[in-house]
């Protein structure tokens, strides 16, 4: 069986960032420290850091006053930051510089009088996190089909910002749809949108001209994971998301010559070595990585964990 793996695959930057915040935090203020909500979409990542002392907590009244608290890659809204004021609790944000980059540009589109059109999935942290930082009125919409129903006149001045986790491929109709609906339309430059995102989406496309099924290895509440899934799909490749090698079923690739392996941008290198040690279980594996981009972004911790080792 050949296997080729995905170039570039699994952990960005941001998610690398929020995972160190919380082992340099355990490293330097003992265990137990509190994370809002899972640090990334990952349960082995979670599990992890829990066995090392962190405690996830869906809401701030869970955490001890004066706690060290952490924030997730997601981002919270301004009232989470306001409570935890309130509760005098020590808090280390690991929100992705590029989410805190879309709260940055939600707001100055607000502060100029626009109503801000965010491009997201209904329910995701990161959205519920962008809206409650946007002084103003922001609609959600997730497809063209909420933008036709927006109650808005055609001449209201708008501007659009997108949850990370979408590509410029994900946004376009969308945009497109804003543009024809509305005569006042602003968004950010397409530079500005999340580069793991757009890079990870880029190979699973070139992947996809080599490969007879994509395995994505990934947690199932990931939006960049499911998504990566969901483009093999449309590629004409069978796709399946596992979370590692043990949920991998051999009717996936039974007959498969090449299979391509991904991992969305929470999942971690060692669950895609488990997905490859699986099919050494069901076959010899040849086993290659695809040429592609090398990542070399990196985003500095919060100051007071800066100087410490991880």
């Amino acid at each position: 069986m050949r296997v080729i793996l995905a170039q570039p695959r699994g952990f960005c930057a941001g998610v690398i960032r929020a995972i160190e915040i919380v082992e340099r935090s355990l490293e330097r203020h003992g265990a137990p420290v509190y994370v809002r909500h899972e640090i990334v979409h990952n349960k082995a990542v979670v599990d992890g850091l829990r066995d090392k002392g962190a405690i996830f907590v869906d809401a701030l009244d869970q955490v001890p006053p004066r706690a060290v608290t952490i924030f997730s890659a997601h981002g919270v809204a301004r009232s989470v930051e306001a409570e935890a004021a309130g509760r005098g609790l020590h808090v280390l944000d690991a929100t992705c510089p590029l989410v805190a980059k879309v709260h940055l540009q939600g707001r100055q589109y607000a502060a100029g009088g626009r109503v801000v059109i965010l491009i997201g999935h209904a329910g995701h942290p990161e959205v519920e996190g962008t809206t409650g930082q946007i002084d103003g009125r922001v609609l959600l919409v997730q497809n063209e089909r909420d933008v036709e129903a927006l109650d808005l006149a055609p001449d209201t001045p708008i501007a659009y910002v997108t949850q990370t986790t979408l590509s410029v491929d994900d946004t376009r109709g969308v945009i497109a749809a804003l543009e024809r609906r509305f005569t006042d339309v602003v968004g950010p430059n397409v530079r500005d949108i999340c580069y793991a995102t757009q890079n990870r989406q880029r190979a699973v496309r070139e992947l996809c001209r080599q490969v007879d099924v994509l395995l994505i290895v990934g947690a199932a509440n990931s939006s960049n994971s499911n998504r990566l899934r969901e483009i093999g799909t449309e590629c004409g490749i069978p796709s399946y998301l596992l979370a590692d090698g043990s949920e991998l079923d051999p009717a996936w690739v039974a007959g498969a010559g090449t299979v391509g392996i991904t991992a969305g941008a929470s999942a971690p290198e060692a669950m895609v070595e488990s997905v490859i040690d699986a099919l050494r279980r069901l076959a010899p594996v040849e086993l290659s990585t695809m040429d592609g981009l090398v990542e070399h972004v990196e985003f500095r911790l919060p100051a007071e964990l800066s100087g410490h080792a991880a």
